[in-house]
């Protein structure tokens, strides 16, 4: 039998958008499902940009604040305690909004199907592409290098909060 114990707030933080990502996942080895906790500021994405996930379902639960869901069809604003289901293969963005941070536990399953595509206009060359990323590390700290896939131009760096 197996159990893992931990606490979340302190947990290191991933290199990503918003202020704190906590990848609850990561820590106790779940290998089943993705499991994080996000804090993000007003106007953060969460995680990564207009993006889908092939095979991977995602459900977002707020617990304070509010974050806007951009999709194709429409904008869906999910407020704390408001549960926001992703299918697989459907386009979304996160972005935080409001006066308050949102507080927010990311889940997706199954784990091992957590590909995931953006589809996001290149600073550099104007294409809707993807973005790779390649770890790095910058004072000490794990980041990701974001990378245009038609031109690729670094478009962006993810760190961890603070």
């Amino acid at each position: 039998m197996g159990y893992e114990h931990v606490r979340v707030d302190e947990l290191p933080d991933a290199p990503n958008p918003t202020r704190h990502k906590k990848e609850v996942d990561e820590a106790v080895d779940a290998t089943a499902f993705g499991f994080n906790v996000l804090t993000a500021d007003p106007g953060e994405q969460l995680p990564w940009g207009y993006h889908r996930h092939p095979d991977h379902e995602e459900l977002f639960y707020v617990i304070s604040g509010t974050v806007a869901f951009e999709t194709p069809d429409r904008e869906y604003r999910v407020d704390a305690g408001t549960a926001f289901f992703v299918e697989p293969d459907s386009p979304q963005k996160g972005v935080a909004v409001g006066p308050d941070p949102a507080v927010v536990v990311a889940t997706g399953a199954p784990k091992r199907s957590d590909d995931t595509t953006v589809e996001e206009e290149c600073p550099a060359c104007g294409e809707t592409t993807d973005r790779t990323h390649e770890e790095a590390v910058e004072d000490g700290r794990r980041v990701y290098r974001l990378r245009c896939t038609d031109c690729g131009e670094q478009v962006g760096t993810l760190r961890p909060g603070p």
